[in-house]
């Protein structure tokens, strides 16, 4: 069974001890994600959410790392800034900081520092599995499972909706958005349901009037917005709404959903379905993970940063309750030594109920921590969880029909090492053939 961490005890009893002058020594973890951009959503809130666990941890105590207590550190970079920029902060993390662990969305804009960041073997923790690979041993995805959990709203739909058969739907072309789109297409095939019009846009795209009314023009019943920025996502809704959409819509998140309810209507958005709930939901009530109030940490943040709510304000700090019991379980702050506490049994428990470590089928590797995940509506103006919907059972009975979709987008891993490979001198290539190659 596993021990409350720290963070846990904390929350339910307080009754850990507040630092004192002998205990004052830092333990850094570095924050590696979008501050600025169109990604900035996925970056910025969940550095708050990073900021009240780690003033949670040091107002009673800190961590306890072999009989002595540490102050954390939260030392953050925007990857958005430039490729260059974001190496160099890798490295200053790494070689100045001394981080014992980095934060990251994952991505494109957070290429250019992960060979460093491996070759180093510095323990971090992205929002996205389909950077993993064999060639990244001590990268982890134990909290977000994007885009895997998106199969449960295509299923969810399709089973309670069963006269929607017609989809639409657009994706940004990149490495966040781009896998996503191979997961929407798998679960759609799986569920029988013919996508109509697909739309890839490029990233920097902001005519999102346009791109919907495309998607029209084929009589779709669901419009999917895939993975989309939360800033093209509200446009993506707004558009619809008014041009006369009144049917239902899917997407990977709802950011701001109040401010889309304001700007259409109650009744519009009621056919919203996404994938991240708010943390005052009643069914988290009882699950037994993130300090076991989520509810707590829901209200701590609304109070500390009211309307920034958004689908990863909770995540990156989940990451950090995480780790922090592996550290202490471990009684060191050794990244290698911590990935193995993390993984010393198949399973431990994720986010939303018990999960297990997966990945060699995808991506080379069983470093994603997989289990359910919610689907979620808007009911009375409050995200709302519908049901929660098992990732590994889908991956059991699809994962070959999503390799199909992944491999067509040039999405597997082996895919994107070889084409990482083409740009570099013929001595970074990785020696041996890939899955699927003749030797």
């Amino acid at each position: 069974m596993r021990t409350p961490s720290l963070a846990q005890q904390l929350v339910v009893t307080g009754s850990i001890p507040r630092l004192n002058a002998e205990n004052r020594s830092a333990l850094r973890v570095g924050f590696l994600a979008p501050l600025s951009g169109p990604e900035e959503r996925w970056g910025a809130p969940g550095l708050s959410g990073c900021r009240i666990w780690a003033d949670w941890i040091n107002d009673h105590g800190g961590l306890m790392v072999a009989g002595k207590r540490h102050r954390l550190e939260i030392v953050a970079h925007d990857s958005a800034a430039d490729p260059a920029a974001t190496l160099e902060a890798a490295r200053d993390m790494v070689e100045r900081k001394r981080v014992r662990l980095v934060l990251t969305l994952g991505g494109d804009s957070f290429a250019p520092a992960l060979p460093y960041l491996m070759a180093r073997r510095v323990l971090v923790a992205t929002l996205l599995p389909s950077d993993l690979s064999p060639d990244t041993p001590s990268l982890i995805a134990p909290a977000e499972l994007h885009p895997l959990f998106n199969v449960t709203g295509v299923a969810w739909l399709t089973r309670t909706r069963p006269r929607m058969r017609r989809v639409a739907l657009c994706s940004q072309s990149d490495r966040l958005g781009l896998p996503s789109l191979a997961v929407y297409r798998a679960a759609f095939e799986a569920a029988g349901r013919p996508i109509v019009r697909e739309i890839r846009y490029d990233p920097g795209e902001t005519d999102a009037r346009s791109i919907v009314r495309a998607m029209l023009e084929q009589a779709p019943d669901l419009l999917c917005w895939c993975t989309s920025p939360a800033p093209m996502t509200t446009a993506l809704t707004e558009a619809a709404h008014d041009l006369g959409w009144r049917g239902p819509i899917l997407a990977c998140t709802g950011d701001d959903y109040p401010r889309l309810i304001a700007r259409t209507s109650a009744e519009f958005m009621s056919r919203y379905v996404f994938q991240f709930p708010d943390f005052d939901d009643p069914l988290l009530a009882d699950k037994a993970f993130f300090f076991r109030r989520p509810k707590a940490f829901f209200d701590a943040y609304n109070a500390r940063f009211p309307g920034e709510w958004s689908a990863v304000s909770w995540e990156y700090a989940s990451i950090l309750d995480l780790w922090q019991n592996a550290v202490e379980s471990a009684d060191t702050m050794a990244p290698i030594t911590v990935l193995a506490a993390m993984k010393r049994h198949q399973q431990m428990p994720h986010v939303f109920g018990t999960a297990r470590w997966w990945g060699s089928e995808l991506f080379g590797i069983d470093n994603a921590l997989v289990g359910d995940w919610p689907v979620v509506g808007i009911r009375d103006g409050r995200a709302r969880i519908i049901e929660f919907g098992s990732v590994l059972d889908w991956l059991g009975r699809h994962a070959p029909l999503l390799r199909h979709h992944l491999e067509q987008l040039g999405q597997m891993w082996y895919q994107r090492l070889d084409a990482a490979a083409a740009l570099s001198p013929p001595a970074a290539a990785a020696s041996g053939p890939r899955p699927g190659q003749a030797s």
